[in-house]
């Protein structure tokens, strides 16, 4: 399936909601106009194999961009409309884009800086007004024809790594871009056969869609026909009325929405109906076991939890009835076969601990990263996300953490998502980052990063609690040595915790910003 279609047999049916302006794209409106966005690219001079870029907030525009690139063969890199413009000037580069299409939203000094940088090798265009030598995108469009180019091809994103930890690449896969834009694409079957989606669905993307997940995600609904509610921004009561208001069908969370949603008073859980959902999708991270469990008690075993990445490499499933009796695993293989192997590349005993790889997976390239692409690689083409886990006997994978978060304090190797996982149920803990820190007769030690849940709390007595907390579930050499505590925790839109920013500031002899006292 494809939009195209979809404009041919329901036209007004919306394609795209924003969830609280409420403003509307239907099917043909976005068959037209990602014809003039595909023309528009054709006259820019960008052709097959050519790559455009966005750094927009969720916006009705951001679609347009995106089904115009796909349906003219070109790769669209999707930029956080959240970096600042040096990092975006990176990913310009690095990737080799020929436009740009930003909006106000990433801020006038942001403007000024690509127009002074990038100007002269990139074509600007802005949502907005024209500023600094940024042509207005609706009005050039709105000049071009709403029929298909003649030299239609397929085309594709190409997504650049968040930069949790380092600096993001860009994630490439080689296509035929003589395919039909609206070829019968093996990636829709997977997500009709897997997760039950069709014309019927109702999908709510909570998170920014320069994310893989909520973009793909979004787009695979928009294949099927189905409807897709976009929030400008995640609030957790919000989505709850939006499910109810829309009646949504399927809704994709990272943890940290379950954690906010569930910090919600009782009077603001209880008021909405979800009962339309019939899957809430979650991945990003592993799922604290007593979150998922209280997930479950209120919207019922509708939780559906999956393990992949950008790179698309394999991925695992599982549904709320499997969780219930394998706590805490992320499920089984259902694209890939999973390997777990130790330091040598040697696969490990079923049931230890050790880097996942996935085997038969899908094949992809960190662009202009010879180095980072072969790591991912080993000797039998099997490739790693660069995560730790085991599998039981069953085949169900059990996620660890980061390899490169792990803490080695006094040779005892330490992950923190463990620590973490615990934290983050505490009833005054708002979010909590667990990283290693330096350490003179250790090497490193644990220490606990915590935003509590109310600003004027005793924080000497909260960390007495903490620990004395943390003692009950915990071996003592897991309990954090020290506590932190801070306003906020740099975070990704989508939820995703940027922890190297937090263990950089210990290992460069700075500490965290402390909480006004």
């Amino acid at each position: 399936m494809h939009p195209r279609k979809i404009s041919h047999t329901t036209p007004s049916k919306p394609a795209v909601i924003l969830g609280q302006s409420g403003e509307t794209l239907n099917y043909l409106e976005l068959e037209r106009r990602a014809n003039q966005a595909a023309h528009l690219f054709r006259a820019a001079g960008i052709q097959k194999g050519d790559r455009v870029a966005f750094a927009l907030e969720n916006c009705l525009d951001l679609f347009v961009f995106a089904w115009g690139a796909q349906r003219s063969g070109i790769y669209y890199v999707a930029i956080s409309s959240r970096l600042k413009s040096d990092e975006i000037e990176y990913i310009i580069r690095d990737s080799g884009s020929k436009l740009l299409l930003g909006s106000d939203y990433i801020g006038e000094a942001t403007i000024a800086s690509l127009s002074n940088a990038i100007s002269q090798d990139v074509i600007l265009y802005k949502t907005g007004n024209k500023s600094l030598g940024w042509e207005n995108w609706s009005e050039t469009i709105a000049k071009q024809p709403e029929t298909p180019i003649s030299d239609e091809g397929k085309g594709a994103d190409m997504l650049y790594s968040s930069g949790t930890t380092g600096r993001p690449k860009g994630i490439f896969r080689e296509i035929d871009h003589d395919i039909p834009a609206d070829a019968e694409d093996l990636s829709t079957h997977f997500v009709i056969k897997t997760f039950n989606v069709d014309s019927t669905a109702v999908y709510l993307c909570p998170a920014p869609l320069y994310h893989a997940a909520p973009l793909r995600w979004s787009m695979e609904v928009q294949k099927l026909g189905g409807t897709v509610i976009v929030m400008e921004r995640f609030d957790p009561e919000y989505a709850l009325q939006l499910i109810e208001t829309h009646e949504v069908t399927h809704a994709q969370f990272v943890p940290t929405h379950f954690v906010r949603m569930l910090k919600l008073d009782e009077n603001a859980r209880s008021k909405y109906n979800t009962n339309s959902l019939q899957m809430a999708l979650h991945a990003a991270a592993p799922c604290p076991i007593p979150i998922k469990k209280a997930m479950i008690d209120w919207w019922g075993p509708i939780l559906v939890e999956y393990y992949s990445g950008s790179e698309n490499v394999g991925m695992t499933m599982i549904t709320s009835e499997e969780w219930l009796s394998h706590e805490g695993s992320v499920g089984r293989a259902v694209r890939g076969e999973l390997k777990i192997l130790d330091q040598s590349g040697e696969e490990v005993a079923i049931g230890r601990e050790g880097e996942i790889f996935f085997a038969n997976g899908g094949t992809f390239q960190y662009h202009n990263d010879v180095e980072k692409t072969a790591d991912a690689t080993n000797a039998n083409g099997w490739t790693t996300l660069g995560d730790v886990g085991k599998v039981d006997s069953e085949g169900y994978l059990y996620l660890t953490d980061r390899k490169s978060f792990m803490i080695i304090s006094g040779g005892v190797n330490m992950y923190p998502q463990e620590i973490e996982n615990l934290l983050i149920t505490h009833e005054k803990v708002y979010d909590v980052a667990v990283i290693g820190a330096p350490d003179p007769d250790f090497g490193e030690k644990v220490v606990a990063v915590v935003h509590p849940a109310d600003a004027a709390i005793d924080i000497e007595r909260l960390t007495e609690e903490l620990i004395a907390f943390c003692r009950r579930s915990l071996s003592g050499v897991k309990v954090p040595r020290q506590f932190d505590f801070v306003e906020s925790l740099p975070r990704a839109e989508n939820g995703k915790l940027y922890k190297r920013q937090v263990r950089d500031r210990y290992w460069q002899d700075a500490a965290p910003t402390p909480m006004p006292q």
